[in-house]
């Protein structure tokens, strides 16, 4: 899932970006309500997480904008106000879930799962994904080349994903690093092609063609056979 977490205490926020993208999801990240409310309006997320007490514009008030403006994704309260007059009040504002902090991990993600389980059909991004003779299923998180199972790191299932949302259409660079790694700067590394190099590798392992076609000073296209 694409997944927004809107949160300014930095010690949380690396925490659940952290078990996200290890767990294979793609993260993006406001530290106040404005931006927040600016990313889950411009961009495509699956779920949202919004902490109550946040800087600029509060939680609640970013939640009541989003639902004013016709913003239909799931969005979880991750808060320390835990009274059941706090709960209610986030709730009522607009809100799909509340949890409270400190929380387990394995709580917040369950309940993100089944968030992105409500989606409505036409809303939510397909449980598997199909270009040429390679299959991505999202919720068993495996990969098959002409029905052959094909080990996966996270990051690289979530390259191959992202890829594969845009089956014969150039990737930039650029895209992946945004959308992949959630930076809006350029490394002085070569994270995307050492990545893909990897993902590649596997891809192609027993196979003539190659998966992923390198488009020179434009990016990474996915052909899939």
């Amino acid at each position: 899932m694409r997944i927004l977490i809107v949160e300014d205490d930095q010690e949380t926020r690396d925490f659940i970006a952290r078990g996200l993208s290890e767990a294979g999801h793609s993260v993006a990240i406001a530290i106040d309500g404005r931006d927040g409310l600016f990313q889950a309006t411009e961009g495509s997320f699956d779920v949202l997480v919004i902490d109550r007490m946040l800087p600029v514009i509060d939680g609640l008030s970013a939640i009541r904008m989003l639902r004013a403006g016709g913003c239909t994704i799931p969005i979880l309260i991750l808060t320390a106000m835990g009274s059941i007059e706090d709960r209610v009040e986030g709730l009522e504002s607009g809100a799909d879930d509340y949890l409270v902090k400190p929380f387990a991990f394995s709580e917040l993600s369950a309940r993100l799962l089944a968030l992105g389980r409500r989606l409505p059909a036409s809303l939510a991004e397909p449980n598997r994904l199909a270009v040429g003779d390679i299959e991505l299923d999202f919720e068993r998180r495996t990969v098959r080349r002409a029905g052959r199972r094909i080990t996966l790191q996270p990051r690289e299932f979530l390259l191959l994903a992202e890829l594969m949302r845009n089956p014969h259409r150039v990737v930039t660079r650029t895209m992946l690093l945004e959308r992949v790694w959630d930076l809006d700067f350029e490394p002085k590394t070569n994270i995307v092609e050492t990545h893909l190099s990897r993902l590649r590798a596997k891809l192609n392992a027993g196979f003539e063609e190659d998966a992923i076609e390198t488009v020179r000073g434009a990016g990474y296209m996915i052909r899939g056979g």
